[in-house]
């Protein structure tokens, strides 16, 4: 790590704290750290990995912090609270900052006109960019803040919500992201996000139907392949959009699941008959 990352406009250092969060990212940690090597300190909090994404982690020279999966709201929160400068980078384990980024990074904080920024990705999928879909400029939540600019909802299980406060400012240079290595990967996170999305509608006493979850997967399909233009993506788009429409559907399912008590049958087999 660099032992000055940047100075103001009055000659004081201004350092960066990068933090990344994971969960069994072996495959995918490397890249992430490697592209923020540059900064003043690199944090990676795991949620207790199985596979070698500590071991990784710690040979490129990053801080591992243990801290328990409770929700992603909350997650975040820890891994900001965890940083020890004034101003944190958040990078996901499928992300790789580019250097047109880290540059913009660097003039930013030598003169700052905001408290957080939202940052553009471009995802690779498929052995293609995805230029539609939603995906491009893809500014999912600020990933370039001042400490204690940017607050996430601790209970958000998923898609967590923040509030910023601050003046708020946009990149120019887009971050890479590489969501998912294969179709094992999409399919295995639409299966984890959709129970953490299930436990969001239980606790927020959403309605919840066979119905519903039907309807919000086909318009979630809608809306990504066509008001979203996923169709001029080939098939990585249609695999997008049926990818969100499965997780938008067992999302609605499994809610309904746990409303209707469908887990157990009767002890008595006479009463199927």
């Amino acid at each position: 790590m660099t032992e000055t990352f940047s100075e103001n406009e009055a000659g004081q250092s201004v350092k960066l704290s990068v933090y990344i969060i994971t969960y069994n990212e072996a495959d995918k940690i490397a890249a992430a750290v490697q592209s923020v090597v540059w900064a003043d300190e690199v944090l990676v909090l795991d949620s207790n990995s199985n596979d070698d994404t500590v071991k990784i982690a710690t040979d490129l020279g990053a801080t591992v912090i243990q801290i328990p999966f409770i929700t992603f709201g909350k997650l975040r929160n820890d891994a900001i609270a965890a940083c020890r400068h004034d101003w944190v980078f958040s990078l996901d384990a499928d992300e790789r900052c580019t250097s047109a980024a880290k540059a913009e990074i660097l003039k930013v904080l030598a003169q700052p006109a905001a408290d957080a920024y939202y940052v553009p990705r471009r995802n690779w999928f498929m052995g293609r960019w995805i230029k539609h879909c939603g995906w491009y400029p893809d500014y999912r939540q600020p990933q370039l803040f001042r400490k204690g600019a940017l607050i996430f909802d601790d209970h958000e299980e998923v898609h967590e919500s923040f509030r910023v406060q601050g003046e708020i400012g946009y990149f120019k240079a887009a971050i890479i992201q590489v969501p998912f290595q294969n179709l094992e990967q999409l399919l295995h996170k639409t299966q984890r996000y959709s129970t953490l999305g299930a436990r969001k509608l239980e606790r927020k006493g959403k309605p919840v139907s066979m119905a519903t979850a039907l309807s919000h997967g086909l318009w979630a399909f809608f809306r990504i392949y066509v008001i979203k233009f996923g169709f001029l993506d080939g098939w990585a788009g249609f695999v997008l959009a049926l990818g969100n429409f499965e997780g938008t559907f067992y999302r609605y399912a499994k809610a309904t699941t746990v409303k209707l008590n469908w887990t157990h049958p009767p002890v008595d087999d006479d009463e199927a008959k």
